[in-house]
């Protein structure tokens, strides 16, 4: 009785044990067959994952927990999980069904994770263990490509266990790929070609608008060349190309470079939306926010130089966001404000901003990664550099249009006021000329008495006697001198005086306009009339029909009548007779001396008296 007992129990056991081990291995994911004719293979939608908060576990661990149902489907297939702390797993088993093609290739389609440590468990128990990332040194990879990348070798017809460790400051983005090495080769040059066609366009604009800065000196364009540079550098650091190319055994400027690069893309941005919007003229309060968001920016960038990546990447990504949306407003207020060149300007700038804003969703795992948030930030900002380019020209056609517009105005304006001044004139040139003939005019002036000053009548004095052959006529030069001027001043005031100067003033213009000569204040109350063709009787006759009508003037003061009079000598020169000016003039002065000694109110010639 208790061995049929035993066997039942032992029986029992067994079975039991083969029910839990089906149950344990039932757990597991189905593996991932390779079936011929396909020659890559996303992994998202088969591998399973597990989140090791404290980034302890050994492989051993990861491997037990894998086998006993712990890991777990992606969510929605989404292989995007934003910033997080500790260590991811993925598990997959793969089983190769081509015969003719043992060697794989798994590529992470993400070049920014710090460490992945993959493991691969063959059925005869023995692991193979690869490592990758930016902070492994770039030579390491299997294949020198921007993506990290590892080698797999799948026996045929075999059940191998990939196991991948991924542990990251960047954002948790692990889309993995397993290509055959043709399907590689094939997406190496297809990369290559849609990434050289971006940044083909990216450094053709850079020169474009290097060669217009250059040549029209518009500070908007150097913006837009800094803005267009630090984008570019935003993007080559994310495509894995600085860590390829640059800095390819700094596991420190992979880190820095992100939120660095970023910070001068968006000091970028607002420089040359602050300069194209012309917000310092157009709306001071908007300018000074942009001037606070580039400061924001700046010390951020320098701050990023030490704070981990996993604070800095983050800040840095949102700013992204507040820069775009800020500028977004700035262009909208424009618009409403009349100011056509911001249209093509928000339109670019909304196109960069859907764009982004997929990259940013991406990158903390709010949307799932696809061909528009994978590419979308690449796709919007060429575009967004295109139109901002296209931008630029019609802004600057626009600023020429309209300063042509301004010159337009300003000159219908100055021709408006110069005919009204002078209702002589109809044309801009014509208006000029004549407030030249004016200034000129009223630079030959005596500001008191209107009469030419003594600087013209020294010029006109010497151009009458320097010319070739002497003067053609005859000239006379008569020297006035109002006789007890001094006194006059003393006894009813300096205004009194002036009253004075102005009536033989008169008087003397009325004598030159007469005889064609020429009237001018000498200095103080001293006139000098030049007489152009006449002789010295005809120059003593008019020194005394002068002298007579300076006498009889009527100059009245406060109610109180003034006596005027004035001394005059006179001196002729003969037709062709050489002269000299000073010789002229001291001659006329000695005459007019004779004329005071001789009692004043009288006229003296300089060779005789009259």
């Amino acid at each position: 009785m208790t061995k049929p007992v035993l066997g039942w129990l032992l029986t029992a056991w067994l079975l039991l044990g083969q029910l839990l081990s089906a149950s344990a291995h039932a757990s597991a994911p189905p593996p991932l067959r390779l079936m011929p004719g396909d020659a890559s293979f996303p992994l998202s939608p088969h591998i399973t994952y597990w989140h090791d908060i404290h980034a302890n576990a050994s492989v051993d661990q990861a491997l037990a927990r894998a086998e006993a149902g712990d890991f777990m489907p992606l969510p929605d297939g989404n292989p995007a999980f934003g910033f997080q702390t500790g260590a991811y797993w993925f598990y997959l088993p793969i089983e190769n069904q081509q015969t003719d093609e043992p060697r794989w290739l798994l590529v992470q389609e993400y070049a920014l994770s710090d460490t992945l440590d993959l493991y691969l468990r063959y059925p005869d128990g023995h692991i193979e263990h690869q490592s990758g990332g930016d902070h492994v040194p770039f030579e390491d990879r299997f294949i020198r490509y921007r993506h990290p990348n590892f080698r797999v070798d799948l026996p045929p017809h075999q059940r191998v266990e990939l196991l991948l460790r991924v542990q990251s400051q960047s954002s948790m983005q692990v889309p993995l790929v397993l290509f055959s090495p043709k399907a590689f080769a094939e997406l190496m040059r297809d990369a290559q070609f849609f990434n050289g066609l971006y940044y083909g366009i990216v450094l053709a604009l850079l020169c474009y608008n290097l060669v217009l800065w250059l040549t029209l000196r518009d500070p908007s364009y150097f913006w837009y060349l800094l803005h267009t540079a630090a984008f570019g550098l935003v993007l080559f650091t994310l495509n894995g190309y600085g860590f390829e190319y640059l800095w390819p055994n700094s596991a420190w400027l992979a880190d820095v470079s992100v939120p660095l690069s970023i910070c001068l893309a968006l000091i970028g941005m607002q420089l040359f939306s602050r300069s194209f919007l012309d917000l310092p003229q157009r709306w001071p309060a908007g300018n000074l926010t942009c001037l606070l968001l580039v400061g924001f920016f700046a010390v951020l960038g320098i701050a990023s130089l030490w704070l981990p990546y996993e604070v800095a990447t983050p800040i840095a990504s949102r700013a992204v966001l507040v820069g775009i949306v800020w500028i977004i407003t700035a262009s909208l207020v424009m618009i409403r404000r009349g100011y056509k060149p911001a249209r093509l300007f928000l339109l670019a700038w909304a196109l960069f901003l859907a764009g982004v804003t997929a990259f940013t969703l991406l990158a903390f795992g709010v949307l799932p990664q696809n061909f528009w948030t994978q590419y979308g930030v690449q796709i919007g900002s060429a575009l967004e550099l295109l139109l901002l380019s296209l931008a630029l020209g019609n802004r600057y056609a626009s600023l020429r249009e309209e300063n042509i517009r301004i010159v337009q105005q300003a000159n219908e304006k100055l021709e408006r006021g110069l005919i009204d001044r002078t209702r002589e004139l109809r044309t801009t040139l014509a208006q000029l000329g004549e407030a030249n003939v004016q200034l000129r005019e009223y630079s030959r002036r005596d500001p008191l008495t209107g009469l030419f000053n003594r600087r013209y009548f020294h010029e006109a004095l010497n151009e009458a006697l320097t010319a070739p052959g002497g003067p053609q006529r005859p000239l006379a030069l008569l020297l006035l001198d109002l006789d007890h001027f001094k006194a006059i001043n003393d006894q009813y005031g300096h205004l009194a005086g002036d009253d004075c100067l102005l009536a033989a003033a008169r008087c003397l213009d009325e004598a030159a306009q007469r005889h064609d000569g020429l009237a001018a204040r000498f200095g103080g109350e001293e006139f000098v009339l030049v007489l152009p063709g006449a002789d010295a009787q005809t120059a003593l006759r008019v020194a005394e029909v002068l002298r007579q009508r300076i006498q009889t003037s009527r100059v009245e003061y406060r109610g109180t009548l003034i006596p005027l009079s004035t001394s005059i000598g006179v001196h002729t020169i003969a037709a062709g007779q050489h002269a000299v000016p000073e010789d002229v003039i001291r001659l006329a002065d000695e005459a007019l001396y004779r004329a005071k000694r001789d009692g004043r109110n009288c006229v003296r010639h300089s060779l005789s008296s009259v």
